[in-house]
């Protein structure tokens, strides 16, 4: 092998690392708040609504974008698109860091939004672009497992932010990180783009993909509070019918409109935003069915465990992290497994090894948590469905994108990371909703004896602080206390268990992914050597 051969891989390399850094830093601000929530509420005063929101909207814009990013990092350059997503997303950290109430900080998460949805589908796009055969298949591990693990390092490092410093460090630690991506990525990623995207961007497809995205998820988020049909009382809206249908109604609108207007430009020669002939290979359509049906279930659980933890069990933002840590180790060591045996195992066996452990992490959670539960028995399910999580992210990322043409792979990146996030917010946005509303409903029944004026102002403070008043309800009265430990442990044990259902989901989706052999094993997947 040549020396210009083996510098060209060390820097390929290299800059495999400063990419996984770009993807660690997007997905640990995804859940580093999930700790600093309660603080969070006690410094900006926020409703559990805005909890939702503080999530929901990087989340939201984060979905309703990938596909618009992803089609113009294939026109404009991926590496020039990371960039500037990377730049967007430190300088509006700055912004949530000094965000002074809870309305500036869901703008500046709305931001970050954008910001990430510039760097996810690149990644992707580049790591697709640049390695071939077992390389791709180690990339695409370590890509994985680095999202897998940061879910985890995000609740451990913004606990430590947040009891040793303050909530607002777990947005201030982005900046130096994004300084150290950006010099990495212009030092060691090369830079690519697909030379046949021609044409005027496809703004149409665009408006209408961020309008079908937006509403799904604003109308699942605010059905608790609106109304799934009918305006709540008290609640300040003109009609009598809630917008929430309304919402979902422009949902399905926009999202018909989209796919006709997408297959008419097609016909036309034109390239619309989402290239629907990708379809056509199997791997790719049903692998993304999988993909949302399993991230449904996979981070939506991550909301509600960080909140149990602190307000029902007492532990502060910081020994939550630690206990969370577990399901990082998880992910790490499924990396391993991963690299040992990924290319000696079909792929879609390890994905759906991997939906198993998280189904069998998940759901002992959902067995074991309880009012008095504590720390030693939660670990071993969160390490099993760490582990879980590990094997099945990068492995499905390579099943979707393994026969998607090089030139096509920021669309096809694109909307794999939209499939993911559109289930990823369904998730938080449902779980959520499961977590508040059966919290609200058992608090109610356990309080029966307590007049109705008062027991109506319990059950509110409780739902709306997001469990945070919890503590401060059990020194006031102790027997109050206890009821809204338990109903909040019931509410949280049946948010594991809908997790635990959208996965068995997921794992029957793969059923249709079928077998496949190990990519490096397949016809004309030989590495590149130079």
């Amino acid at each position: 092998m040549s020396t210009v051969t083996t510098a060209h891989d060390r820097r390929r390399w290299a800059g495999l690392v400063f990419i996984s850094v770009a993807v660690a830093l997007i997905i640990v601000d995804s859940t580093i708040v999930n700790v600093a929530i309660p603080s969070i509420i006690k410094d900006l005063s926020i409703t559990s609504t805005q909890v939702q929101w503080v999530q929901e909207s990087y989340t939201l814009v984060f979905a309703a974008l990938l596909l618009v990013f992803g089609a113009l990092a294939d026109r404009y350059g991926r590496r020039r698109m990371l960039l500037l997503g990377v730049i967007v997303f430190a300088a509006s950290s700055v912004l949530a860091a000094l965000a002074p109430t809870g309305d500036l900080l869901i703008g500046s998460r709305v931001l970050q939004g954008v910001g990430g949805a510039m760097v996810l589908p690149t990644t992707l796009s580049l790591i697709n672009a640049t390695f071939r055969g077992r390389e791709r298949a180690i990339a695409f591990a370590v890509w994985g497992s680095t999202i897998g693990g940061m879910v985890a390092v995000g609740p451990l490092l913004g606990g430590w932010l947040t009891t040793y410093f303050s909530w607002r460090w777990a947005f201030g630690i982005n900046i130096p990180f994004g300084v150290a991506i950006v010099i990495g990525v212009l030092l060691f990623v090369a830079p690519s783009k697909d030379p046949s995207a021609t044409g005027r961007v496809d703004v149409v497809g665009a408006a209408l993909s961020v309008v079908t995205s937006a509403t799904l998820v604003f109308g699942l988020i605010e059905g608790r509070t609106y109304g799934w049909w009918l305006i709540k009382k008290g609640v300040d809206w003109p009609l009598a019918l809630s917008p929430v249908p309304i919402a979902f109604a422009i949902t399905v609108v926009a999202g018909i409109l989209f796919v006709l207007w997408g297959l008419r430009r097609q016909r036309r020669g034109l390239s619309p935003l989402l290239a629907f002939d990708l379809f056509r290979i199997a791997s790719f359509r049903n692998g993304n069915i999988a993909a949302m049906i399993v991230s449904l279930g996979e981070f939506g659980i991550i909301l509600s465990l960080p909140l149990w933890l602190q307000n029902v069990l007492g532990y502060d933002a910081l020994q939550t992290g630690f206990i969370l840590l577990a399901l990082a180790i998880g992910s790490f060591v499924a990396s391993g497994f991963a690299g040992a045996f990924g290319n000696r195992i079909a792929p879609v066996t390890i994905v759906r090894v991997g939906i198993a452990a998280e189904i069998l992490g998940v759901a002992g959670l959902g067995v074991v948590i309880s009012a008095s539960a504590s720390w030693g028995i939660i670990v071993p399910f969160l390490f099993v469905y760490g582990f879980g999580v590990g094997l099945a992210t990068a492995q499905l990322t390579g099943v979707v994108l393994k026969d998607v043409p090089i030139e096509k792979s920021g669309q096809g990146s694109g909307t794999q990371s939209t499939a993911r996030q559109i289930g990823s917010a369904l998730g938080i946005a449902i779980l959520g909703t499961v977590l508040f509303t059966s919290a609200g409903s058992a608090l109610d029944a356990r309080l029966s004896d307590v007049p109705d004026a008062q027991r109506t102002q319990i059950v509110n403070t409780v739902v709306d602080s997001a469990g945070a008043a919890i503590p401060a309800l059990a020194k006031q009265n102790a027997q109050v206390g206890d009821a809204a430990k338990v109903a909040f442990s019931d509410a949280t044990r049946y948010s594991a268990f809908a997790a635990a259902g959208f996965l068995v989901l997921g794992l029957i989706a793969t059923l249709r992914l079928g077998r496949s052999r190990p990519e490096d094993e397949r016809p004309g997947n030989r590495p590149p050597t130079g």
